[in-house]
């Protein structure tokens, strides 16, 4: 029997109206969470388009971000949030190292990662309160660290000048031991926040001047006489000032070594570094690593890592005048290239010694002892600024002179005007440096003060 005609539009006509009805609420997906279109009319339940915006803003609350197994990153990670996007960011925590992408973040220890970035001579462990990498080397070997960006750049004008007259900062009492006073003062160091530390040579002590104070030096590594123990100097001839150990670096020259001491409170002593060196004058580059100067043996070495015999930077070849010789190097300065210039003492010259040369380039001086703007008499501290200009404390012409890149002569800045104690005068001249505002620092050995020539 055949289906009267009449039902068939009934069933077309119901069909139709479930695939229109359907249609409404088909579900789309966003997100973690699931919204439905919808023209905006009631549904059965009442709920309207601002009810699903609301659960979809409930959803993803409950849904998403750090709080949901943390993000789903590494548990030894640290799970973070764009408050704008609500990406989710993975950062591995202190002593471990990323070893997957930056997509599949996968944290794993640090030290089982090439050493944790210590030296392969280093043992890696973690610090017990921090839990950071902590590098330590066998046979009392001391590990110098890793890199930094601690390294004194100043930006100094090519045409520059600074007041003729200084101010004495430090010392200017006469020559004793009083805290007031110096004696025979050589290298100084200038911290960002021009803190002054000066190798007190005569006194066995290191003096520190921090700005703005009224009261005296004081006394921050020796000062317990003469002698060999570990809480004293014998005649300390250069120091700089280590912020990532927060400590002082000192070439204690008379006891042919080089000691470390922390600049934290209650120390009462500094540990060896490096021995059997007589050690002049030092300097360290933004890779944490120390160049010494050896005034016998009339070379620099540069030590890195568990190092305590060092790579040969300069010299090396015997007490000579040749390019490849140096003749009682004294003060450093180590550039961005790590260049080395050093001050070549007893052939009144300062050299530049690139790195991985085999022979240096003479940048000032060269021409024998002497006054003339082309010499040098005996020069000392030695200071480069971002333009590559050289300065230079020239000992026994009594001046600080100026020399740029490639020039065959310098200008003296300050100084010059005979031997003396005035305040435009020196009587030897020693270490030198500059603050981060380009004003002058001059030690000098016989009026036993520090001098600063402020920047016009």
């Amino acid at each position: 029997m055949q289906t009267p005609i009449y039902i068939w539009f009934y069933v077309i006509a119901f069909v139709q109206l479930q695939t229109v009805s359907l249609s409404a609420t088909q579900p789309t997906e966003v997100g973690t969470a699931v919204s439905f279109e919808s023209d905006g009319s009631t549904e059965s339940d009442g709920s309207t388009e601002s009810d699903e915006a609301a659960s979809t803003e409930s959803a993803n609350k409950v849904f998403g971000g750090c709080s949901d197994n943390n993000g789903g990153c590494d548990p030894k990670a640290t799970c973070s949030q764009d408050a704008t996007t609500n990406a989710v960011s993975c950062t591995c925590k202190t002593g471990y190292t990323n070893t997957g992408s930056a997509v599949n973040v996968v944290c794993t220890d640090s030290c089982t990662v090439n050493n944790g970035g210590c030296d392969p001579k280093a043992t890696c462990s973690h610090d017990a309160t921090t839990n950071a990498v902590k590098c330590t080397c066998a046979g009392g070997y001391f590990y110098w660290g890793s890199a930094s960006l601690d390294i004194r750049t100043v930006n100094i004008s090519a045409n520059a000048k600074w007041s003729q007259n200084g101010v004495t900062i430090a010392g200017g009492h006469g020559e004793g031991g009083a805290t007031n006073q110096l004696n025979l003062p050589r290298g100084l160091f200038i911290d960002d926040d021009q803190t002054v530390v000066i190798a007190d040579f005569e006194n066995h002590r290191i003096m520190q001047r921090k700005n703005g104070d009224t009261t005296n030096e004081q006394v921050v590594a020796g000062g317990n006489g003469q002698g060999n123990g570990l809480n004293q100097l014998n005649g300390p001839t250069d120091v700089l000032i280590d912020k990532d150990t927060d400590s002082l670096i000192i070439c204690d020259w008379g006891n042919q070594r080089v000691v470390r001491w922390s600049r934290g409170s209650g120390t009462t002593q500094g540990i060896i570094l490096i021995n059997n060196i007589y050690s002049y004058g030092l300097a360290m580059d933004e890779q944490r690593y120390l160049y010494v100067s050896d005034w016998k043996n009339n070379e620099v070495r540069r030590y890195q890592g568990c190092d305590k015999i060092g790579i040969l930077v300069a010299g090396g070849n015997g007490q000579g005048t040749g390019l490849n010789q140096l003749n009682n190097p004294t003060y450093l300065f180590v550039d961005r290239d790590h260049s080395v210039y050093v001050s070549d003492w007893d052939n009144h010259r300062v050299m530049k010694w690139n790195k991985g040369a085999t022979e240096g380039i003479v940048v000032a001086g060269g021409h024998g002892a002497g006054s003339a703007l082309t010499q040098l008499y005996r020069p000392l501290g030695v200071f480069v600024d971002t333009l590559g200009t050289l300065y230079i404390a020239d000992e026994d012409n009594h001046r600080v002179m100026r020399w740029t890149q490639g020039a065959n002569q310098g200008t003296v800045i300050v100084g010059g005007n005979g031997a003396g104690a005035g305040a435009n005068q020196f009587n030897y001249p020693i270490g030198l440096s500059f603050d981060r505002h380009g004003n002058l620092y001059v030690s000098e050995y016989s009026n036993p003060r520090v001098q600063r020539f402020s920047i016009e």
